[in-house]
C-alpha cells in the first residue's frame, strides 16, 4: 500500500510493510547475521552500492528496514538510521556531525547523558558545547560561536518540560550554516514534526513513546534530506551501534497503537496536573497544556497536543522527593517514560545526579522536582495513589 497521502493512524500500521508471498499480515522478524549472495559478482555489487540488497545485519536489516521506512514516513523525513538505544543515536549524530574543535549549543536540561556525553567524552576530542535555556530565543543568539556548528534541543525538555521555538531556532541556525537537531522524543511524531519546523535531523529514543511497553530499548534517527542520511549512517554502521531485528519488530508492534495511547495518556495528563496545582504540598507544576505553562501559546502553536509527561516541584526538597517516590503503589519507581504504565522518579537523585547542584537549579532541575509520566491506568487510581503519597512528603 502507497501511504504516502493516508491518515497518521493509517501510516502507524501500514508504512513501511511491503509484505512477502507468504501472505504475513506483519512484517518478519529477519533474525539473521548475514545474508547469502546469488553468487560473487551479486556479492561484488552489493558491497560496490551498485545493487540494493542485504550484506549483514549490522549494516542492515529488512525488519530493521521496514522500521525505518515507517518512522521515516511518520516524520516526514526522507531516511531513517535505527539504533540500538536512544543513546546510540544522539551518539551517532554527535559523532557524525561534530569534528575536534567544533562547537555546539544545546538545552541545559536536556537528557543527563546527552549532556554528559559532550561534557565528559566529546570534550576530550576537543569539541566544545554552550547549554543554554533555549526556550529563551535570545541566550540562542548569544551562544553561537563563529565555530558553532550544531545545535541540538529538546522540546519538551527532560525534565524541566520547557518548550522551544523550533521554527525560530533553525531560521537562527540555519542563518549561520549550522544543523538543528531535535530530540523529539518527549512528543513523538503524533504530536510534533520537527522536520515540518525548519529541523535538519529529529531523533527518538523509540523505547519511551514509539514502542510504549516498556520492554526494549532502542533509538533512531530520521532526516530531512537525504545527503545528510548518508553522512550519518556510516557512523552507525561503523560504530557497531545498530538495531537488532526483534527490537524492530517490537518497536513496529507498539507504534500500532501510538495514536490511542498518547491520547489516552495526555487525557489523564491534564486531569492530574490540574489538580496538582491546586495541591498544597507542591511548588509549581510544569505540564505544557496548563495556561500557566511559560511556553502554553507556543506549544498550541507547535504541537498538536501536550502529551502526558509532568514535572512538579515539592515543598519538602529533596527529602520530600524520597519520601514520595517511596510511598507510590500504582505508578511505578523507575526511570524512562512513554510506557502503557505510569512512572515516576526523581531526577536530583536519579538520572541528573551526575550534574552539580549549581547546574541542575540553573536549569530548572530543583532538589524537589518529580519527573511523571503518565500512562493509561484509570484515573481515580492515579490521583488517589498520588495523594497518598504526597500526603508522606
Amino acid at each position: 500500500m502507497d501511504t504516502k497521502n493516508k491518515g497518521f493512524a493509517t501510516k502507524l500500521i501500514h508504512a513501511g510493510f511491503h509484505g512477502d508471498h507468504t501472505g504475513t499480515v506483519n512484517v518478519p522478524i529477519y533474525q539473521t547475521s548475514t545474508f547469502a549472495f546469488r553468487n560473487a559478482e551479486h556479492g561484488a555489487a552489493l558491497f560496490a552500492g551498485k545493487e540494493e540488497g542485504y550484506i549483514y545485519t549490522r549494516i542492515a536489516n529488512p525488519t530493521v528496514k521496514a522500521f525505518e521506512e515507517n518512522i521515516a514516513e511518520l516524520e516526514n523525513g526522507s531516511h531513517a538510521i535505527a539504533t540500538s538505544s536512544g543513546l546510540g543515536a544522539v551518539s551517532t549524530v554527535f559523532l557524525a556531525l561534530l569534528s575536534g574543535g567544533d562547537h555546539m549549543i544545546s538545552t541545559d536540561s536536556v537528557y543527563g547523558p546527552s549532556r554528559g556525553l559532550v561534557e565528559k567524552q566529546l570534550s576530550r576530542f576537543g569539541v566544545t558545547s554552550s547549554f543554554v535555556n533555549t526556550s529563551k530565543l535570545e541566550a540562542v543568539k548569544a551562544a553561537f560561536r563563529p565555530e558553532t556548528k550544531l545545535v541540538y534541543v529538546e522540546s519538551p525538555s527532560n525534565p524541566a518540560m520547557l518548550v522551544t521555538d523550533i521554527a525560530a531556532v533553525a531560521e537562527l541556525a540555519h542563518s549561520r550554516n549550522c544543523l538543528l537537531v531535535v530530540d523529539n522524543t518527549f512528543a513523538s511524531p503524533y504530536l510534533q514534526k520537527p522536520l515540518d519546523l525548519g529541523a535538519d535531523v529529529v531523533l527518538h529514543s523509540v523505547t519511551k513513546f514509539l514502542n510504549g511497553h516498556a520492554d526494549i530499548v532502542g533509538g533512531v534517527i530520521v532526516t530531512k534530506e537525504r545527503d545528510l542520511c548518508k553522512r550519518i549512517r556510516p557512523i552507525m554502521v561503523n560504530f557497531g551501534c545498530n538495531m537488532d531485528p526483534h527490537q524492530a519488530f517490537l518497536v513496529l508492534r507498539g507504534l500500532k497503537t501510538l495514536s490511542i495511547r498518547v491520547e489516552r495518556a495526555q487525557e489523564n495528563a491534564i486531569k492530574i496536573a490540574r489538580w496538582l496545582e491546586t495541591h498544597p504540598k507542591v511548588e509549581w507544576v510544569r505540564y505544557v497544556g496548563l495556561e500557566s505553562h511559560p511556553q502554553h501559546e507556543l506549544a498550541k502553536k507547535q504541537m498538536s497536543g501536550f502529551g502526558s509527561m509532568i514535572s512538579f516541584e515539592l515543598k519538602g526538597g529533596i527529602e520530600a522527593g524520597r519520601k514520595v517516590m517511596d510511598a507510590v503503589k500504582v505508578a511505578t519507581l523507575a526511570v524512562s517514560l512513554g510506557g502503557v504504565e505510569t512512572l515516576i522518579q526523581h531526577p536530583a537523585s536519579m538520572t541528573h545526579a551526575g550534574m552539580s547542584k549549581e547546574a541542575r537549579e540553573a536549569a530548572g532541575i530543583g532538589d524537589g522536582l518529580v519527573r511523571y509520566s503518565v500512562g493509561i491506568e484509570d484515573i481515580n487510581d492515579l490521583m488517589s495513589d498520588l495523594e497518598q503519597a504526597l500526603q508522606k512528603a
